[in-house]
């Protein structure tokens, strides 16, 4: 880096440095996916759309980005991505059981995408329960494949206020689409 580059980077909020690691991340990812000819959606309940906002922020993204569900209710989460009853009931909205759903769900309501992801959790600054504190958020992330969708969820707790979750969400829902998608990715 250069020490011109390098004093624009320290001029920066950690905030403009994270919209930039966003967009860049979502850039990457529409480059991954205009490369293979997929369309993605999103699925968001803590993130309230946050996720879709950055993927469409990007100049372009109607070639690879299909649609998004905010699905911020448990009705909603039914009634639109045909999520379970059942899991709600036994795994709660915040988990695993309940991310893959959506994920799935959303390649189940949208032919035309190939690749989804999705986001539960607790932003706060209430909603804990024993087990699930706030900043804990679930992330499925579905594919299709040749006999049907193969998919995997991920749980990570981020520190920080309500909007700090979100936004970290988001970023973190990006990079692991790109592992995901078996595209290279440093974590931080």
């Amino acid at each position: 880096m250069s020490e011109q580059q390098a004093g624009i980077r320290s001029n920066l909020s950690a905030e403009q440095l994270s919209e930039a690691t966003v967009m860049g991340l979502a850039e990457r990812l529409g480059d991954t996916m205009r490369r293979h000819g997929w369309m993605l959606g999103t699925a968001e309940s803590c993130t309230g759309g946050l996720l879709a906002g950055a993927m469409t922020s990007v100049a372009g993204s109607s070639d690879w980005f299909e649609r998004g569900f905010v699905t911020y209710s448990n009705d909603a989460k039914v009634s639109e991505l045909d999520v379970s009853p059942d899991a709600l009931h036994h795994f709660g909205a915040v988990s695993e059981p309940v991310a893959l759903e959506m994920a799935n769900g959303v390649l189940l309501a949208t032919p035309a995408a190939y690749v989804a992801v999705s986001t539960t959790g607790i932003a706060g600054p209430g909603g804990a329960t024993p087990g699930k504190p706030v900043g804990m958020v679930c992330f499925g992330f579905a594919m299709r494949v040749a006999d049907g969708i193969t998919s995997r969820a991920v749980t990570h707790v981020f520190p920080g206020d309500r909007s700090q979750v979100r936004h970290g969400a988001v970023e973190y829902a990006l990079r692991g689409l790109l592992e995901f998608l078996g595209a290279p990715v440093n974590r931080r």
